[in-house]
């Protein structure tokens, strides 16, 4: 099988790479980003492309785009979409470019190309929220955040996919909506894009925050990066349709986040409280993660895994804790700083996935 990776060279895009390696099924990998990747990376690609799925431009440019990205899709059997940006994320335009016209041109180019299937990274931040701790299968309503501009994006790919599955019947397409997505060589990336100031990234050191501040009813889901590149190859395997939750199993609250950071209390806070602090940090651009990111956490539901479980032969391998326990060891070694595997921060490059 020969496989194009859109977004190859990011946090989930290496760890992809590294799993499609160990599959004897797999005969080539073309890898497509934005910008060259470290050669670490890149040595897990047979081929790799420069190409930006978000360009701005003229109409002679866009039309260009789109002949460049059927190029790089023909002859492939299938297509796996993971380009996303994140930040920067003052600037909505350049993010939904990317996030939702890019999608859209890739969606555009399999068909036209031919590619028999496609696999697209959604998340759990499309999902409407909930003010409950229930396990929400697929089935649930992805309307979004509306404050959020990452589950605004989200939510808009997800009415794109829906499209394309039912306009282009033919084409086996499925989509993974998983939950945070770390790993240790993230670490750099992670303080960039949500932390964004040093300062923040030295307040990591052991025991340097004693009590951790906590916002009222917050709890979360991770996985790991591998993990989540596993589930990927099972779709390409299985030839999956349709949505599938990825998650590890435990559900994260303050307390076991203050055991990783080594803090030796919680502080709970209100989140009356806690977002005009966090907006107050972010228009001081103390901050990277803008205030709808609060929102997001605070509304977004806590998934059921069932359907990967049992459709696509999914287990994973690390739980939420040890994840956030190895980026946040990445994050105070300033893991990645020095490379682009996955990200190189001397280039300010803001990808989640290209």
């Amino acid at each position: 099988m020969r496989v194009t990776v859109v977004g190859a060279s990011g946090n989930a895009g290496s760890a992809l790479l590294r799993a499609l390696v160990q599959e004897p099924w797999v005969t080539h990998v073309h890898g497509v980003a934005r910008r060259v990747p470290s050669e670490e990376v890149r040595r897990l690609a047979t081929t790799w492309q420069t190409l930006d799925v978000g360009a701005r431009g003229t109409w002679v440019g866009d039309r260009m785009v789109h002949a460049q990205l059927t190029k790089a899709l023909t002859g492939s059997d299938a297509v796996v979409h993971l380009a996303w940006q994140i930040q920067p994320n003052r600037d909505r335009d350049r993010l939904r470019a990317t996030n939702v016209e890019g999608t859209h041109r890739v969606l555009a180019a399999a068909a036209r190309a031919g590619v028999g299937q496609v696999v697209v990274a959604s998340s759990v931040g499309a999902y409407s929220p909930v003010a409950d701790d229930v396990l929400h299968d697929e089935s649930h309503a992805t309307g979004g955040t509306r404050t959020s501009h990452y589950a605004v994006d989200k939510s808009a790919q997800e009415a794109l996919l829906r499209s394309f599955v039912a306009t282009h019947p033919g084409i086996t397409t499925s989509w993974l909506r998983p939950a945070l997505i770390f790993q240790r060589p993230a670490g750099a990336e992670i303080v960039r894009y949500f932390l964004g100031h040093d300062v923040l990234r030295a307040a990591l050191a052991p025991h340097t925050v004693p009590v951790l501040p906590w916002p009222r009813g917050f709890r979360l889901q991770a996985v790991h990066a591998d993990d989540v590149a596993q589930a990927y190859v099972a779709a390409l395997r299985t030839r999956a349709h349709g949505p599938f939750n990825v998650a590890a199993p435990d559900v994260l609250d303050g307390r076991a986040i203050a055991d990783v950071l080594g803090a030796i209390a919680v502080c709970t806070v209100p989140r009356g409280l806690a977002r005009p602090a966090v907006a107050l940090a972010w228009r001081a651009r103390l901050v990277a993660t803008d205030p709808g990111w609060f929102d997001m956490g605070a509304g977004v539901p806590l998934m059921s895994t069932e359907r990967a479980r049992s459709e696509l032969g999914w287990e994973p391998t690390w739980s939420a804790r040890d994840t956030i326990a190895e980026v946040v060891a990445g994050m105070r070694a300033g893991e990645g700083l020095g490379d682009r595997g996955p990200m190189r921060t001397a280039e300010h490059h803001h990808d989640d996935g290209d």
